[in-house]
């Protein structure tokens, strides 16, 4: 999982959605890397497992809903509390899909998706970027460049959220908003520093699917079509790599497709 020269082991980070999927890969991916970290996710027996598995002395677990602004903060400070420094690595992966259009999607999930995919979503950019900016601020001040410590946001977005696709309009509109949040973010906080950047997988195999509701026939469907298709590995791997660049390198805007998938 971890290319050669690519060691995190100065890096202090924070993975949301990291019980299973694309969540669990990426922690898995920068702890064989040497990061510390803390994980998040609602399941607190799942979440305990991933971090006894990681390593107890380098993996915090910090269970709770994503979207919950006082998890955020624990999170947070938990990070700095458990290793002596705020984390310079975030994950903003947790999330849920919903198929569907606007027409046809179930109405009553749209609230509850919107506060996971994006509110949340915006309230650990929110925290994380002004820890980040007042590390930045605390560097200059004895005399240390911003180019000597990397800092990075990384969130996680979808193809959907570049393509309308009918099939999952409603959670694709989540997607593009996000997609919005991050760039955004990257223009305020780049000039300073610190790297933001947007990861859109196309189909992944993983509990994404089920969750969200798409009849296992029709996926199984679009794997016989485009695959084989995209593991969490697979985006686990990118991950690893855009943080593991030099300061002053920013891979900001990553779409991974399995091959042959040609839309969205």
């Amino acid at each position: 999982m971890q290319p050669s020269g690519m060691s995190l082991e100065n890096r202090i980070a924070i993975v949301t959605g990291a019980s299973a999927g694309i969540g669990l890969a990426i922690a898995e991916a920068l702890s064989a890397a040497g990061a510390r970290m803390v994980i998040n996710a609602r399941r607190q027996d799942r979440l305990d497992e991933v971090a006894a598995r990681l390593g107890d002395e380098k993996t915090v677990a910090v269970a709770g809903d994503c979207a919950d602004v006082s998890v955020i903060g624990s999170m947070l400070s938990t990070a700095k509390n458990r290793f002596g420094r705020d984390a310079d690595l975030i994950v903003v992966n947790a999330g849920r899909g919903l198929k569907g259009s606007v027409l046809d999607s179930d109405a009553s999930q749209w609230e509850e998706m919107i506060r996971t995919n994006l509110l949340g979503a915006a309230h650990l950019c929110r925290g994380a970027g002004q820890r980040m900016l007042a590390g930045v601020e605390g560097d200059a001040k004895v005399g240390k460049a911003w180019s000597e410590t990397a800092r990075d946001i990384i969130v996680i977005g979808s193809v959907v959220g570049r393509n309308v696709s009918p099939f999952s309009s409603m959670y694709g509109s989540t997607k593009f908003a996000v997609a919005g949040l991050a760039e955004g973010l990257r223009r305020e906080l780049g000039p300073k520093g610190i790297r933001v950047t947007l990861v859109s997988p196309g189909f992944v195999v993983s509990e994404f699917q089920g969750v969200a509701g798409y009849a296992e026939e029709w996926f199984k469907g679009v794997v016989e079509k485009i695959g084989p298709v995209l593991t969490p590995e697979d985006v686990a791997r990118t991950v690893a790599f855009i943080v593991a660049q030099p300061a002053h390198c920013h891979v900001s805007d990553v779409v991974v497709r399995p091959t042959r998938q040609d839309y969205p």
